[in-house]
């Protein structure tokens, strides 16, 4: 993303369904690199805007991507001396409110790029998160894709299960059915994706179910995989309707999984507290 200003730079991780961290100057003392109620925003790879750069800008965004890391909305603040210990020589002080976002709507991971995975992608393409698009076949991929979905093209998919987020989504649509036991196994070894789909009739799940418990997995890791995926109210074989039925099914997972994070507010006796560190007399605060 290429964006000057905070705000625009909220919007597109709004749009793109991507988790950030808004930090906001609430009150300053002495010599300081912005003004009160300068905002930048923080994504896991990408600034924006600024808070006066050097070793502050540096600190905020690490506290920043260590917040989101924690994968729980929630606000934060923390006091920042412009001394020695940051290396800067304003000699002020700086009180920084962070308003942690979380990863709105799905992050998902979609394995195969067959038909079926094809009119799922053309759903998803419209609705708020990201999507990892992987195949080993590059010729299966179409030749644009909707803007919130990343093509990966790899010769080993499983290579990917490890480097993914935690309670992200994956739905497994393959065309080669070891290969889709060998995505499974690792999901389900790893433990801690919120939700794992794989596409397949009643007797591919029970030799799945099968396979898993012969290795050694236990009732409750067999039962972490959903197969045969989707809505099974909503009938039909064409590539379409199979996709609007597992949209059907992620849809009501992620509605219901959103329900357990609860958004956690700042308190004012949490934030006061923080700026007792500062003059009072040199202290203004935004109500």
């Amino acid at each position: 993303m290429k964006f000057s200003k905070w705000y625009e730079a909220v919007q597109a991780c709004e749009q793109q369904g991507m988790p950030y961290v808004i930090a906001t100057v609430l009150g300053a003392a002495g010599s300081i690199p912005r003004d009160q109620g300068s905002k930048m925003v923080i994504t896991a790879s990408d600034e924006f805007d600024t808070l006066g750069g050097g070793h502050l800008e540096f600190s905020v965004t690490q506290k920043a991507r260590d917040l989101m890391a924690t994968g729980v909305a929630g606000n934060q603040v923390e006091h920042f001396p412009l001394g020695a210990t940051l290396g800067q020589c304003c000699g002020g002080s700086v009180t920084v409110l962070m308003e942690s976002f979380v990863q709105q709507g799905m992050n998902l991971t979609v394995f195969g790029a067959g038909h079926v995975a094809k009119s799922l992608i053309t759903i998803l393409g419209g609705l708020p998160g990201q999507v990892r698009w992987v195949d080993s076949r590059s010729e299966m991929f179409p030749e644009t894709v909707p803007s919130n979905v990343q093509v990966l093209n790899m010769e080993h998919p499983q290579d990917i299960i490890e480097t993914l987020p935690a309670n992200s989504q994956i739905l497994i649509l393959t065309h080669n059915h070891q290969l889709d036991f060998d995505l499974v196994e690792l999901a389900v070894k790893r433990g801690d994706f919120s939700y794992l789909g794989c596409i397949g009739s009643d007797t591919k799940a029970e030799r799945f179910q099968m396979r898993l418990k012969h290795r050694g997995f236990n009732e409750e890791q067999v039962d972490s995989l959903i197969c045969p995926v989707g809505n099974q109210d909503i009938p039909g074989k064409l590539p379409m309707e199979v996709a609007v039925s597992m949209c059907g099914e992620l849809i009501a997972h992620l509605h219901q999984y959103d329900e357990k994070v609860l958004r956690q507010g700042v308190s004012w006796k949490q934030m006061k507290s923080k700026m007792t560190h500062q003059t009072e007399s040199q202290l203004t605060i935004v109500d």
